[in-house]
């Protein structure tokens, strides 16, 4: 028995058509609702049409008419290359999502890293400037300190030369006061002999009254040396005083030069070790701003070779599509797979 309906025109649905309505009309060629996936008959069967003609097969042609089932085998062979080229499309899509996230955050954590860096070489910068002034401060009380040592110099030179001064005259006074002890002495030696005379003459006036006023004016002649011997010794006291007195005033003098000497050094010792943090300082801050401008710079590298990767990938993306031989699908599937692992590879890593 010959079947004479019209069928729909997709091979894998083949459905009988229904016959026009009593108005007639032009019959239909695919199914009205019959969905594939969301897609009618006449959608499908564009589909194989366009994948024929990828193949390089002509639907139209008598030579290279299929039948439902020859069309069936052609199209399974496709589909796993296709399907494998989906896949790798997605992987590619997803690696590509990937680095490019990576690149953005790899470009906004170089540019937060050039702003700190940006801000340490203006710290840097005013903590320099902050050294210098502590320098140029430190030269300054150097100088100072220099001029009072120098100052304090001359005026120990002088109190040295009062302390010798003083040296001298206590060298004289302490010899009039040894000629003084030794008037002094001799004094006291003719006091005690005029007593003892004293005492004699005191004894015999008691015998005999011309020896007694012979004694009274001997004892007053000698009362009266006495006084004068007595305002001598006072004299010289004072004048061993006045000489104890300078000699202790250029004592004093010479203590206070050491003491403003010392002052001097100590300052001049602190000027020095100033300087000397301050150079410390500036080298250190110099190494640490040529240090930040080294990194600053690599990572500025790494981003550009970052953009430059991506561009790349959106470039191979956007390439116009061809039809293809499956020999050439599976050598393309064949090359997308091998992607990832060269963009894990060969990727930024900054």
């Amino acid at each position: 028995m010959i079947d004479d309906a019209v069928r729909c025109g997709y091979s894998k649905c083949r459905a009988e058509l229904p016959a026009p309505g009593p108005q007639g009309g032009r019959r239909r060629s695919f199914c009205r609702d019959v969905r594939w996936d969301g897609r009618t008959c006449a959608q499908m069967a564009r589909a194989e049409r366009e994948a024929l003609g990828a193949l390089g097969l002509d639907a139209g042609s008598s030579t290279f008419r299929l039948d439902a089932e020859r069309l069936r085998e052609h199209l399974d062979v496709v589909r796993a290359p296709v399907e494998a080229l989906t896949e790798a499309l997605a992987s590619v899509t997803a690696r590509l999502d990937e680095v490019e996230a990576a690149a953005v955050q790899a470009v906004e954590t170089a540019h937060t890293q050039v702003a700190e860096a940006e801000r340490a070489r203006v710290a840097a910068e005013e903590t320099r400037e902050q050294a210098e002034q502590r320098a140029r401060r430190s030269v300054a009380a150097a100088e100072r300190a220099a001029k009072e040592r120098t100052e304090a110099v001359e005026r120990a030179s002088a109190a040295a030369r009062q302390a010798l001064e003083a040296t001298e005259a206590l060298g004289a006074a302490r010899q009039q006061a040894e000629e003084a002890a030794g008037g002094q002495r001799a004094a006291e030696a003719r006091a005690a002999q005029e007593a003892e005379r004293a005492a004699v003459a005191e004894r015999e006036t008691r015998g005999a009254v011309v020896a007694a006023e012979r004694a009274l004016a001997e004892r007053d002649a000698a009362r009266v040396g006495e006084q004068e011997h007595r305002t001598e010794t006072a004299a010289i006291r004072e004048a061993l005083g006045a000489a104890r007195d300078r000699a202790r005033d250029a004592e004093a003098e010479r203590d206070r030069s050491a003491v403003a000497r010392k002052k001097a050094e100590d300052a001049l010792a602190e000027a020095r070790r100033e300087a000397e943090e301050s150079r410390s300082e500036r080298e250190e801050l110099t190494r640490r701003l040529s240090a930040e401008t080294a990194r600053a710079a690599r990572e500025e590298r790494d981003r550009a070779r970052s953009e430059a990767e991506i561009e790349r990938l959106r470039a191979e993306l956007a390439a116009e599509p061809r039809p293809l031989h499956p020999d050439d699908l599976r050598t393309l599937v064949a090359a997308l797979a091998r992607v990832p692992a060269a963009e894990d590879s060969g990727g930024p890593t900054g």
